[in-house]
Formats: structure tokens, C-alpha cells, sequence
């Protein structure tokens, strides 16, 4: 790896220094301040002091059978203050190159809130009708064309899967179809699984494949103005919980989660509809519902596990009118566990 890293350095000095003599290499700054004020009628299960929604908290009785979690909650947070810098540089291999870095204030984890945290981290390549993106970016699952505009940060989770992943994505556009792969790794958002810390990055660094997605998607606009947009997309993810049995012995155990999407838009002149349903399997680390569960013990002898995955489904509409002043929108989504689809068994 650390090969690479030099191999990457030395042909990027030669580039960056063509480029300042050429005048075309530069750095556009841009951002925001941004505050948000919000209050709850009653304790949820949220993430950064409850700047990110995901629910409400169930009911949960007290010994007079009062409701515990029917409390409100208040609080005002600074931390989506966002800095952005978009580098342009000079064309390479007859594609245009590109870069983007953008960060904020949100931390990485709970105890690190209003720490400085990368966003998003890109190298792209343009081709008249060919991209490649290398870097930190949304996951594929979260398709920044169809995806709900609610006033709340949280965009519509856990309905809506919601990731920025390491990444390495090649789009291409066929007349008014587009079709993407990527080959996805993860950091912040992460899978959870046996190890103390639950949530970790080494579960699918262990199993040495990375994630993958397809996507197709179709763009259109009519003549008067109407634009329809839709596709689907499937994911695979594997991963290793474990590289040694309680038993001491080594084990090549994994698990793997299939998802599926479909996503819907229409914008006239007044109004804008969204749609999109998910089917998903170990999903944690897209922020929804799932994970995995011990299937059975396969081999008693040295405590080798199987796994199944949780099977989720989700889906999300949103509408919402046009206007250049105000904007009035109505938002609705709805996901269930269903489950896994064989029996979990007793450990």
C-alpha cells in the first residue's frame, strides 16, 4: 500500500506543476454557517445530541406505568458549518480532471461532535460520455438525484440509505440512460458485528472484497418542461465477523447481504413527486434497519458458525410544490425487519 501511495505522489507532483505553469490549476472555496434549532414532543433514538433523527423512542413504562420517554427534548447545534474546496487542474489522458473536498463540523463518532470531519474526497476523470470517480463519496444506495428533501438533516433515514463510502465508481452514459459501477469500501459508516466495539470497518476489510453496486438510471425532459427520472440498482456486500472460533481455531466463516433498489421522479413546473422502495439485507451500515444473526453452529468441533442475514424493507415518498419563495412539502416513509430467512439459532 505504502508503495502505491508513493506511486500516486510521484506521478501527481509532475501534473500539479504543469498545471500552475499553464495557469489552469486552481481552488474554488465555498461553504456555509449554519445553525439548527430543533425540538422533539418526546425522547428519539438519534446520533450528534439528536441533530440526526432516526425515531421516536418507544413507550417505555416506569413503575406507575407513566410513560418514561414522553418528555421533550431541545437543542440548538452549529456543527453542519460546512467548508468546501473544488479543484480544477489541466485535462489528463484527453479527460477532464477534477477534484473535490468538502468538511464539517460533525464528528465521527458521539464523543467527538464538533470535531472537524470529512465529507466527501474526489478525483474525477470526464469523458464526453465516460466518468471515473476515485475518493470519498454517497453511497449508490443514496442517489443524490431522488432522495427525500426534508427539513431535518436526515434526509429521510432509516427509510432512505444513507452512506459515504471510500470509492470507485465508473458511470456511463448511453443516450438518456446512465449505468454505474462501484467498488465501495467503508469508514465512518461501518457494519457491525462480534467485535467489543460492535460497529467496525474490519469486518468487510477482513472478507477482502469489496462491496459492489450496479445502477441504471433514465433522465428526460419533455418539451414542456416535464422531467422524469428513474432507475434500480442491486448491492452486494460480504463480510468476515470473525478470523478465529471461540474455540481457538481459524475460521473462513463470512456473510453476505443482497439489496435491491427502485427509485421514481417527476418535476412539472408546480410540483415535484418522489418514490423509491428498497429491499435489503445486513443493512446497518447504511443506517437502516438489518445486520446479521449466528444461523447455527456448523461445526461443533472447533465452534464454526454460519450466518443469515436480516432481511428490510423500506419505502419513502415525498412531495413536494415549486416555488421560488416557499416551498410546501409532505414527506412520508415506512420499513419493516422481516426477518431472516432461515431459522436463527441458539448460541
Amino acid at each position: 500500500m505504502k508503495k502505491h501511495f508513493f506511486l500516486l505522489i510521484v506521478i501527481l507532483i509532475p501534473l500539479l506543476s504543469q498545471a500552475q505553469d499553464d495557469n489552469k490549476f486552481g481552488i474554488r472555496w465555498a461553504g456555509f454557517v449554519k445553525s439548527d434549532i430543533f425540538f422533539d414532543s418526546r425522547q428519539v433514538v438519534a446520533v450528534r445530541q439528536g441533530h440526526f433523527l432516526l425515531y421516536p423512542r418507544k413507550n417505555l413504562p416506569d413503575q406507575l406505568n407513566r410513560d418514561i420517554n414522553a418528555k421533550s427534548d431541545f437543542n440548538i447545534l452549529s456543527i453542519q458549518t460546512r467548508l468546501k474546496a473544488v479543484i480544477s487542474a489541466p485535462d489528463v489522458l484527453n479527460a477532464k480532471l477534477s477534484g473535490m473536498i468538502e468538511a464539517a463540523f460533525f464528528g465521527n463518532i458521539e464523543l467527538n461532535i464538533n470535531s472537524f470531519r470529512l465529507r466527501h474526497a474526489i478525483v474525477k476523470l470526464n469523458w464526453p460520455n465516460t466518468e471515473l470517480m476515485i475518493g470519498q463519496f454517497w453511497h449508490p444506495m443514496f442517489n443524490t438525484a431522488c432522495f427525500p428533501g426534508t427539513v431535518s438533516f436526515n434526509t429521510g433515514t432509516p427509510f432512505q440509505p444513507f452512506s459515504r463510502n471510500p470509492q470507485v465508481r465508473l458511470t456511463q452514459n448511453v443516450g438518456k440512460i446512465t449505468f454505474y459501477l462501484t467498488a465501495l469500501a467503508q469508514t465512518d459508516f461501518v457494519s457491525a458485528g462480534p467485535l467489543p466495539t460492535f460497529y467496525s470497518t474490519k469486518y468487510i476489510r477482513d472478507a477482502a472484497v469489496p462491496e459492489m453496486n450496479l445502477t441504471l438510471q433514465y433522465a428526460s425532459t419533455n418539451e414542456s418542461g416535464t422531467a422524469i427520472f428513474f432507475g434500480a440498482g442491486v448491492n452486494h456486500i460480504i463480510l468476515k465477523p470473525r478470523l478465529v472460533t471461540d474455540l481457538n481455531y481459524r475460521t473462513d466463516e463470512l456473510t453476505m447481504g443482497t439489496s435491491t433498489m427502485a427509485f421514481f421522479k417527476i418535476k412539472t413546473d408546480a410540483i415535484t413527486i418522489k418514490l423509491e422502495g428498497v429491499y435489503g439485507q445486513n443493512t446497518t451500515n447504511l443506517t437502516m434497519l438489518g445486520g446479521y444473526a449466528v444461523e447455527k453452529i456448523s461445526d461443533e468441533d472447533t465452534g464454526e458458525r454460519s450466518y443469515t442475514p436480516i432481511n428490510t424493507a423500506s419505502f419513502w415518498t415525498d412531495i413536494h410544490t415549486n416555488g421560488k419563495l416557499w416551498q410546501f412539502g409532505l414527506f412520508g416513509g415506512y420499513t419493516q425487519n422481516l426477518g431472516s430467512n432461515s431459522e436463527i439459532g441458539q448460541i
